[in-house]
């Protein structure tokens, strides 16, 4: 009878380090990996996912009622910042900074390469919580809402761009020795148990409006990964977004699992084409005839 010490991982867990069907950086797989091990993940985690989910069905359908709409994000960026610093393990704090950063490097390609003329580019790359009070989740969300807006509607493109034509101008490689990180004995919260206490902030410091587009634009996932394999000549790109159709509106359904394949297709999609960037570098240069 064969007994398993409990630092060793499983048998799963060690199948999925070492598969690289989908894109993924070593050091996001890492940090997830560690996450998954978090002992609250499986005992705490789905005790807060029942309760809060209850109540963000409550407070849904009170911020649906016909009365005066409220928001506070100064108030609910610093609640998080200040609930991260304390509570929230470190790797969990590492994939959300570097969240930011996969999603602003591919909006910034995306628009970067579309044939829309001047934009501004996304700016949000913070490297410690406390810069994600200005670099705000409401910001996040504004951003690729606005970016789609400027791009406006899409032309599918005849021809992909050729390696010499993609424009890296705003690329920012994510370099996790700039993330600056004070670990606490406090923090010992998995990413998923720490969303589920942050839903139901969320929903009741934003307005009806701004919380219901928050939650679907997950949806612009496969509208990205479509434009992007446009551009770069890879349809099958679209195959990476689990959260799709962006004309169907959703609640707050299923919200943990959505956003946090949300992360992952934005992981997977700045790997593949991080991937692409270096491969396009080390081509040989075109000899002249």
């Amino acid at each position: 009878m064969s007994t398993s010490r409990k630092s060793e991982p499983s048998a799963y867990l060690k199948a999925i380090a070492n598969d690289n069907s989908l894109p993924i950086e070593q050091a996001a797989l890492d940090l997830w990996l560690k996450d998954l091990q978090n002992p609250l993940r499986w005992g705490v985690r789905p005790l807060l996912q029942f309760i809060f989910a209850i109540l963000l069905h409550l407070i849904w359908f009170f911020k649906r009622l016909p009365l005066p709409q409220f928001s506070a994000h100064n108030a609910l960026q610093k609640l998080i910042c200040w609930f991260c610093t304390h509570f929230v393990s470190r790797e969990a704090n590492l994939l959300i900074l570097r969240h930011y950063a996969t999603e602003s490097n591919v909006l910034n390609f995306l628009a970067a390469n579309s044939p829309t003329g001047d934009f501004t580019p996304v700016k949000l790359y913070p490297k410690n919580i406390a810069e994600m009070q200005q670099a705000s989740f409401v910001e996040h969300d504004q951003e690729l809402f606005r970016l789609f807006g400027d791009l406006g509607s899409w032309h599918h493109p005849a021809q992909p761009l050729k390696p010499e034509e993609l424009n890296w101008q705003h690329w920012q490689p994510v370099d996790m020795e700039q993330f600056q990180l004070t670990e606490k004995r406090s923090q010992w919260l998995d990413f998923e148990s720490a969303h589920a206490l942050f839903m139901c902030l969320f929903c009741l410091l934003l307005t009806r409006e701004q919380y219901r587009d928050a939650i679907n634009g997950f949806n612009l996932d496969q509208s990205i990964a479509i434009r992007i394999g446009d551009l770069i000549g890879e349809p099958k790109l679209a195959e990476m977004a689990y959260n799709k159709y962006p004309h169907y509106l959703v609640g707050p359904w299923n919200l943990g699992q959505r956003f946090l394949m949300h992360g992952f297709f934005t992981e997977q999609l700045y790997a593949y084409l991080e991937k692409r960037r270096l491969a396009d570098r080390c081509q040989p240069e075109p000899v002249a005839v």
